[in-house]
């Protein structure tokens, strides 16, 4: 069976990042302080955020969302479907939105292989 991918899962996933989030003015200020643009600053603002999200989902999920990263990396997609529906507390707009989703599939395969090695 062919599985289907659908970016709005993606778009789920970053929804922590997003104004229509519940207000909670200390994640907004760790957002904000990040350089959404600088690889380290990414990567530590997924850590610090991210990763407890991704936990919430279940095993099969988990994979799930790192399947469709790579299917729409694979796929050339620029990613405009998800960062045009998202207003995020970022400082600044995301420049390389393909390097943005390839930092956050790397993090996510961390979390997984962490996870997996319990």
């Amino acid at each position: 069976m062919k599985n289907s991918y659908d970016i709005w899962d993606i778009r789920s996933l970053l929804f922590v990042f997003d104004i229509e989030n519940t207000r909670d003015l200390k994640r907004e200020e760790i957002i904000v302080s990040k350089d959404v643009n600088d690889e380290n600053a990414l990567t530590e603002l997924f850590d610090l955020l991210l990763r407890p999200e991704f936990f919430i989902y279940s095993q099969k999920e988990r994979q799930l969302l790192i399947d469709t990263l790579e299917y729409f990396l694979g796929c050339g997609d620029n990613f405009d479907g998800v960062f045009s529906k998202i207003d995020t507390y970022f400082d600044e707009n995301v420049k390389d939105q393909r390097g943005f989703m390839i930092v956050l599939l790397n993090c996510l395969k961390r979390y997984k292989s962490e996870d997996d090695d319990k």
